[in-house]
């Protein structure tokens, strides 16, 4: 297989992974909450980036690239976004979509899924080697220089805890979840060895994660949304959907209080809502047949230094 042939696969893995699952990479920052961020595919071109209001209101579509703008992770201040960018780059950009720039790219690596550390100051990613054929996680400064190699033991949507010591992501066996010491040491498979969804995140207190349990349901079974400690202890569900709905997550609210998550099934119009931790206080937020949100990211308010 060709370079251009691989780098095409990658991407029809990328795009079927998010039609079936929604969900960045995004481990959220504690603080007050700001706006949610999320992907959405427009008519017949790749997906862009939105941005709504935590009420489900003033929805705006932030990017208008020319490809695909995809994966959306916000910065703990509340004052960048991060993405990949056209398939295999990663960009950064302001709340509003201003100062839109390409971060890191390579000709023979598939960069992708950025996620900022709690300090801001550095970006871990998913980084594809198409002559090795391997997925690895790497970091790197958020201006592209010291790209710092952390495993291999997984690649899709490495997080960072709150506390910056442990790094989540979707592994092997089975794509079950993992938790490893953020220089890629010390890995714990957290979930039983089955397939999670695309898209999980951590609580702003490091207690918990929060993911949903099928990456490829049948027709007879359904995606609900569970927490767990991040020893693998305390596997609880939140959600209880029958077969034939998806239940796909997007993070926890910067305060806590929230978890934000899609919902599809029969007769339903995909919708975003919001449910306290417990699994309790469910609330619609925004719902559409033609601009769907997937890998929802809510972000923390706008915090100005200096």
């Amino acid at each position: 297989m060709n370079r251009t042939s691989r780098r095409t696969a990658v991407l029809a893995t990328v795009v079927l992974v998010a039609l079936a699952l929604a969900p960045d990479a995004a481990a959220t920052a504690p603080g007050r909450n700001g706006l949610i961020a999320f992907q959405a595919n427009i008519g017949d071109t790749g997906p862009q980036i939105f941005t709504v209001r935590s009420n489900g209101r003033k929805l705006r579509q932030i990017t208008h690239v020319d490809g695909v703008a995809a994966l959306p992770d916000w910065s703990p201040d509340g004052r960048r976004i991060a993405f990949t960018l056209n398939e295999c780059a990663i960009a950064l950009m302001d709340v509003d979509g201003g100062n839109l720039h390409e971060v890191a790219s390579d000709p023979g690596l598939c960069l992708s899924d950025p996620s900022f550390t709690p300090d801001g100051a550095r970006l871990v990613y998913t980084r594809f080697d198409f002559a090795l054929e391997a997925e690895q996680i790497w970091s790197m400064k958020t201006d592209g220089s010291d790209q710092r190699f952390i495993t291999d033991a997984g690649g899709p949507d490495p997080n960072v805890s709150p506390d910056g010591r442990k790094i989540s992501f979707k592994g092997q066996p089975d794509g079950a979840l993992f938790v490893a010491n953020i220089d890629g040491s010390g890995i714990v498979q957290v979930s039983p060895s089955i397939s999670v969804t695309y898209k999980h995140d951590w609580a702003p207190d490091g207690q918990h994660l929060v993911v949903s349990d099928n990456s490829d349901p049948a027709p007879d079974e359904a995606v609900n949304i569970l927490t767990v400690r991040p020893d693998g202890s305390d596997w609880t569900y939140l959600t209880h959907y029958p077969a034939g709905y998806r239940a796909n997550v997007g993070g926890y609210s910067p305060d806590g209080q929230w978890i934000v998550f899609r919902l599809e099934g029969p007769g339903l119009e995909p919708t975003m809502y919001r449910i306290r931790p417990d699994g309790t206080d469910l609330h619609a937020l925004f719902a559409s047949s033609t601009i769907v949100p997937r890998f929802i990211d809510w972000g923390p308010a706008e915090r100005h230094t200096g």
